[in-house]
């Protein structure tokens, strides 16, 4: 089979198209034949070698959407459409960016839709990211507002559409005022251009702070996001867009605003429940959600896009089509 292979660490130019020997599914496994992969910042740490899991040579890709080819336990129909992500996939394991894949049987969420291979491709890891932070992290509730740090990035899409879904006022920031339209259109209630002090903007809006905020952007920024939430609120750490992943000095008493909860999310395909998945994609079908499709690209583009990736232009979610 096909597949883009990193045999070590490096820029782009590091992910080489190939053919491969194609995997076989042990017990408890299942091989998936690959319809559309998302692209996902992490895969261009692991490519850089700034993972802190993961072995060379490896196919990348935490996660993929495609058919059951063969499910020798029985766990799973041939045929089934299905969604898989994480559990080691493009660092312990073999992942996405494939003809093919296998992957353990319970890391397998089915599905049933007629929506086209690339938007169901964007679904999978951006979807359970953003329910996740939604539903573990700030625990939002129907009525409340919601501040989307990184609003432009795929998960900050996906949660712009999740939370109007679920009733929320959505607050959703960029850095450039011409992708203030970008994030109307998937539905932000308010766009704030983010100049690094957004807490007083948030607060000319809410004057008493918003009730959650996920942060996408990273501990740059984290200082002000929780400023910008109401005592009582909940900033959920979800994301590291800056690529800085610590905070070197750490002190709680002027971190922490009274009252204010600092929680942290990151999942596994069992955190996405099934009929979660439906059900956004049904919304999707219905015309009542949208899914933030950005750039689409055939296997053989894969370099290309992680220099889209890098360049910060792929405009939503990109998919690669093997």
């Amino acid at each position: 089979m096909r597949a883009a292979v990193v045999d070590a660490p490096g820029g782009p130019e590091a992910l080489t198209v190939r053919e491969v020997p194609a995997p076989r599914p042990g017990p408890g496994e299942v091989l998936v034949a690959v319809r559309a992969s998302g692209l996902n910042r992490s895969e261009l740490h692991f490519r850089r070698g700034q993972a802190s899991t993961g072995s060379f040579p490896r196919v990348p890709g935490i996660e993929a959407t495609g058919v059951v080819e063969e499910a020798p336990g029985n766990e799973h129909l041939v045929g089934a459409q299905v969604v898989t992500m994480m559990g080691g996939m493009g660092r312990t394991r073999d992942g996405g960016y494939a003809e093919r894949v296998v992957v353990p049987a319970t890391q397998v969420i089915p599905f049933v839709s007629d929506l086209p291979w690339e938007v169901l491709g964007a679904v999978p890891e951006m979807l359970q990211t953003a329910h996740g932070s939604l539903a573990v992290g700030v625990r939002a509730e129907p009525g409340q507002t919601l501040l989307v740090r990184g609003g432009t990035s795929s998960v900050g899409m996906a949660l712009i559409v999740l939370g109007r879904l679920q009733g929320l006022t959505v607050l959703a920031t960029t850095r450039s005022h011409a992708r203030r339209g970008l994030l109307e259109q998937v539905g932000a209630d308010h766009v704030l251009v983010d100049d690094g002090h957004l807490a007083a903007q948030v607060r000319e809006l809410v004057p008493g702070g918003a009730d959650g905020a996920v942060e996408l952007v990273g501990v740059d920024t984290l200082h002000d996001t929780l400023r910008a939430v109401r005592p009582g609120g909940t900033v959920c750490f979800t994301g590291m867009l800056s690529d800085r992943w610590t905070v070197p000095e750490f002190y709680p008493m002027d971190w922490l605003p009274n009252g204010v909860r600092l929680t942290a999310y990151s999942g596994e395909a069992a955190d996405l429940p099934a009929a979660v998945l439906q059900e956004f994609l049904d919304a999707v079908a219905a015309g009542r959600a949208r899914v933030p499709l950005g750039r689409v690209y055939r296997l053989d583009q894969i370099a290309d896009a992680h220099r889209d990736m890098e360049a910060g232009v792929v405009g939503g979610k990109g998919v690669v089509l093997p």
